[in-house]
This record gives C-alpha cells, structure tokens and sequence, in this order.
C-alpha cells in the first residue's frame, strides 16, 4: 500500500463518527465484548476508511479535507483499496455477525460512493446531500450498529426506545454538517459543488448551525429526561458545554476575520465535539445500573 493511499483512508478520522457507536451502545450497553470489538473494527477500520478513500480518489481534492490538511495526489490503487475494505467489512459482518447486518454494510457503501461518484455525485445537490448524509451516518448508522452489537431482528429496531435515538442522531449530524464544510468552499465552488455551506456563505453557516444544533440539544435533553434519570439532561448539558464555548469564540473571531472559518479551527471543534460526545457516552454506560 502507498503511504498517500494509507493517508486517504483516514482512520483517525474515524474518530470523529465513534459517537454514533458509544450512544447505540450506551442505550443497552449489556453486549458481548467480542461483538464490541467486532463491530468497531468493521465500521471504523474497514467501512468508514473505505468511503474516505473512495471519495478522495473521485474528489480528488487539493487543499484540505477532513483529516488531512495537505492530503497527497491520488493513485487508482486507492480505488481498489476502498473496494477491498468495503468487501472485508461486508464479508466479517455476515461471517461474525448475521446477513443483515452484511446488508446494511453493503447499503451504507453504496450511499457513501453516490455521494462523490461522478454518475450521481450527490455533493452537487446542497439539501439532497445534507439530508441524505445526515440520514446515513446518523439514524441508518445507529440502528446498523445496534443490530450488530446485539444481534437482534430488524422488526426489533422498531421500537421507540430504539427509534429516538436513532432519529437523535441524525438530528445532531444535520445540525454539525455544514460546519464540516466551510472551509472548502474554494475548492467546492470550483468543482461546481453547491455544498449547503457554500450557499449559505460563511456566516449564514455558523447562524444556520446554532439554531439547528441548539434544536438538536433540546431534542436530547428531553430525551434524558424521559427515558433516564433527571440528572442525566443536565450532565449532557455540562459535558456538551465546552463546544459550545468554542463554538462562539469560533464565531466571534469569524466576524472579526473571515480567514478564521479555516481547517484548522473546523478539526478543533470537531475534536472538541468527539471528546465531548464520547466521553458522555461511556459515562452513560457506566452509570446505568446492572
């Protein structure tokens, strides 16, 4: 493998998604630890690497990408290492896990390829490539995980206490997204992408996701408030408080300095929002009682 393809797949990347992991898990955290380990090695080393490489080889960037803030030239090798990946994962879920949550693998590689593909490229459509990637990596990928992490039938993810969350996710992901792109507006707007970032302009995308994502905090702090302990919203409240304080120091240095809405800044906040996030996550696990 070349070193520009291993920097394409991005797997620290993957730590950026790990939320939607911890809170499928955290809700019911009573699992196999052999299945645990399963199904974060085939989403975070094996399917969420193979869409990175797989987009990067189409896209083809030249100024910074998530991960990677001078990503290298691409290679074809990076084409068949993303369909490699993708098989594996496929293959060691219906192995070690059960042919649907093969499916979904299989499913959720085709929706992340239709989002760079020349043939369908879904970056091209601002609000069709918001809602679908929301949709994708957050309720799709949710309920993906917690049918592999507990093995059970697709008709038991319908369950409300199963669907909240799931919804949650992607609830949070439409809020975030746009922030994800605002520094690529350059390189967006040359290769005729209308991101919802680039439409929105750099402003209207931090206006856009502080209503959103505030939205967003109500919705999950309503949702601890039902189905665990009072205290628990405002514990989420707390550990979610220093990405809101980078989020408006972000935002106040912008309107001061447009130069500010960098990559640089976009990869803070997105590690800040992990830690954060993930953090809660375990600690919700934990507290619940056996």
């Amino acid at each position: 493998m070349k070193r520009s393809t291993l920097l394409h797949l991005r797997i620290p990347f993957s730590f950026f998604l790990l939320p939607i992991f911890l809170f499928a898990w955290a809700i019911q955290p009573e699992v196999s630890w052999s299945n645990f380990a399963l199904v974060f090695i085939i989403l975070h080393l094996l399917l969420y690497p193979a869409s990175n490489v797989y987009n990067s080889y189409f896209d083809k960037d030249e100024e910074s990408i998530g991960g990677l803030k001078r990503p290298p030239k691409v290679s074809r090798e990076m084409y068949y290492y993303a369909l490699l990946f993708d098989i594996l994962a496929i293959l060691f879920g219906g192995f070690f896990i059960n042919f649907t949550f093969a499916i979904m693998l299989f499913v959720y590689g085709l929706a992340s390829k239709a989002y760079s593909h020349p043939n369908i490229r879904l970056k091209k459509y601002a609000w069709w490539s918001w809602l679908i990637a929301g949709f994708f990596q957050g309720y799709f990928t949710f309920l993906m995980t917690y049918l592999g992490l507990h093995e059970v039938g697709l008709k038991q993810l319908f369950a409300a206490e199963i669907q909240i969350p799931a919804l949650l996710s992607s609830i949070m992901l439409w809020g975030s997204y746009p922030m994800t792109q605002i520094y690529q507006h350059q390189e967006d707007a040359k290769r005729g992408d209308q991101t919802l970032s680039l439409q929105l302009g750099i402003l209207g995308t931090f206006h856009f996701v502080a209503i959103a994502f505030s939205i967003a905090t109500l919705a999950y702090f309503l949702y601890f408030q039902q189905y665990f302990e009072a205290t628990t919203a405002f514990i989420y409240i707390a550990y979610l408080s220093p990405v809101l304080f980078f989020f408006g120091y972000w935002y106040w240095q912008t309107r001061k300095d447009r130069t500010a809405a960098n990559f640089s800044n976009t990869m803070r906040l997105n590690l800040i929002s992990a830690i954060c996030l993930n953090l809660f996550f375990i600690y919700l696990a934990f507290m619940q009682p056996s």
